[in-house]
């Protein structure tokens, strides 16, 4: 009895299927069935021809792989129609060798293949080599069911080049390695497949970006502040409104009872003013020729300082209650009470008090005019933004009350006079875009955190908005695309204040931590613009007096 000869795979450098290997197994030593064509299939015996050649045999077994490894060596490679597969004759018994056997595909073989990713088949650079015949011979698998499987993949590369986003799914390892064995089969390549994104600790640590990020956002923002100053004494108080920049590049800052100005072009400090024991600081605001500062007390009085002269010109009464906030236009001071009354001032005259705005329950936090001096916006604390014509103050032009928690932070756009934005607190956590013209919304933005100041800067058609509660950080959004491109952790509690330079470079902030910060986060472009000290002219030759006070 003959013994068969033991066989066992060899290995292929060039995929899962080879020419030499394509039967599966070849053995150890030769024999006397072992035949050297390598067009033939090496489990069945060769025919001999008329002519005295011998010829590979024909296998048409349908689920083995040595059948189509022999139909593909084969000369003829004309496509069989489905009609003439089953008008076929009915199959012959397949002879199999005794020294090899039926090749099984082992599934665990292909986990590098399966491991090794996806990709495209690239049918447009690789073209088949051509046999000496003028037929394809690159593998002993070109038969009909390769084709077959080879147009398939044709048809889902063109499935796969679709641009609709949401038609393409990642394929399964199962059949990554089916493409990949094809392939190699056929000798075709496959297109690489997109190098996959690093995964580390920092990427799951970066902060969550908007979807929709600007691209063109290019210009160095400084994360650091360019001077720092101690505020001792600094209120911590969502309500009052104690930080204010002069035209004259003075920065006016309320401490419990005093009130300090500092000079950006000197550096130096003085303490302007002192209150009596009973009373407090609540507010601060300087006049639009940067000469006059006023002052708000707990107990309801308004005071005007000359800061040149370092003497106050006049007090005036009316409120009963403290002034948390105030604004100027021309010779009108406006002041807003936690009783939720507005007063305006004519400070030209004895008898002050020409206008009361009623239109707030409680108290007012938020008080800003417009440029022209057309319209005046409030907030309160009762969540509601009032919009008032300077023409008709007996009740409010628009009141909005999308807000949900007090609204502090008021900001008129330069460029855009009828564009009002707004800031709301703890709760709300939103900055609303007003068309002061019609009243309505135009943008909102969902901030993730307490608003409490906002500030515009007409050089980069962006808005900077300061925050509270949990962030205590910068943040600077384009507009109108409201992609947020920058934020700065600023202080270690709350921002209470902020305000703009004359020249709208810097950015002076302060804080429940009891310190004053300037950034520099709109900076001119090269050779525009110098530092703090540059941000606006000699503050003795600009504080010309222009209304007289009484």
């Amino acid at each position: 009895m003959a013994t068969p000869s033991v066989t066992t795979p060899k290995k292929s450098h060039t995929g899962l299927f080879s020419s030499r290997t394509a039967g599966g197994r070849v053995p150890l030593t030769p024999s006397p069935h072992h035949n050297a064509n390598v067009n033939s299939s090496p489990f069945n015996k060769d025919k001999t021809s008329n002519d005295g050649q011998r010829a590979p045999a024909k296998t048409v077994y349908p689920g083995n792989i040595s059948s189509q490894l022999a139909r593909a060596a084969s000369t003829k490679t004309n496509w069989d129609s489905p009609k003439r597969l089953r008008s076929r004759q009915s199959p012959i018994k397949t002879t199999i060798a005794l020294n090899a056997d039926r090749f099984i595909p082992n599934r665990g073989s292909s986990s590098a293949i399966a491991n090794g990713g996806s990709g495209k088949l690239n049918m447009r650079d690789q073209k088949r080599p051509k046999s000496r015949n003028g037929e394809s011979s690159n593998s002993t698998v070109l038969a009909t069911p390769a084709d077959d499987a080879t147009e398939q993949l044709e048809f889902d590369s063109l499935l796969l080049d679709d641009d609709e986003a949401e038609t393409y799914a990642r394929p399964s390892p199962n059949t990554v390695a089916y493409q990949d064995s094809l392939a190699n089969a056929c000798g075709m390549n496959l297109l690489p497949s997109p190098p996959n994104p690093s995964i580390s600790a920092s990427n799951h640590n970066r902060p969550l970006k908007a979807a929709n990020s600007s691209a063109q956002f290019r210009r160095r923002v400084a994360t650091a502040p360019e001077r720092v100053l101690d505020a001792p004494g600094l209120i911590d108080d969502y309500y009052l409104n104690l930080l204010d920049w002069s035209s004259g590049n003075q920065v006016a800052i309320g401490l419990e009872r005093n009130v300090y100005v500092w000079s950006a072009d000197e550096g130096s400090v003085n303490c302007l003013l002192e209150t009596s024991p009973d009373t407090y600081v609540s507010s601060v605001k300087w006049s639009g020729d940067g000469a006059y500062v006023g002052v708000g007390l707990g107990t309801g009085e308004v005071q005007i300082w000359d800061v040149a002269e370092g003497i106050k010109i006049r007090s005036m009464f009316g409120h009963d209650s403290r002034v948390g906030v105030m604004g100027w236009s021309k010779h009108l001071l406006s002041t807003g009470a936690r009783s939720g009354l507005v007063f305006n001032h004519d400070v030209r005259i004895a008898e002050h008090k020409v206008a009361e705005l009623v239109s707030h329950t409680s108290e007012v936090c938020g008080l800003e005019w417009r440029s022209d001096g057309a319209q005046l916006a409030t907030g309160g604390n009762d969540n509601l933004v009032s919009i008032w014509d300077a023409r008709s103050l007996a009740v409010p032009k628009f009141t909005k009350t999308n807000h949900k928690a007090a609204v502090k932070a008021l900001a008129w756009c330069p460029w855009n006079i009828n564009l009002l934005a707004t800031g709301g607190g703890a709760y709300d956590r939103h900055i609303h875009f007003w068309n002061t013209t019609s009243g309505a919304r135009v943008n909102s933005i969902d901030t993730g955190s307490q608003v409490t100041s906002l500030r515009w800067s007409p050089r980069y058609r962006e808005i900077v908005s300061s925050s509270g509660y949990p962030d205590n950080s910068l943040s600077i959004w384009s507009y109108p695309t409201l992609v947020r491109n920058v934020e700065i952790p600023a202080h270690e509690s709350r921002v209470l204040h902020s305000c703009l330079s004359p020249d709208g470079q810097m950015l002076a902030t302060a804080a429940a931590d009891e310190s004053l910060k300037f950034w520099k986060i709109f900076e001119k472009k090269a050779g525009s613009g110098a530092g703090i000290s540059g941000a606006g002219t000699s503050s003795k030759a600009t504080m010309a007096k222009q209304m007289t006070i009484r």
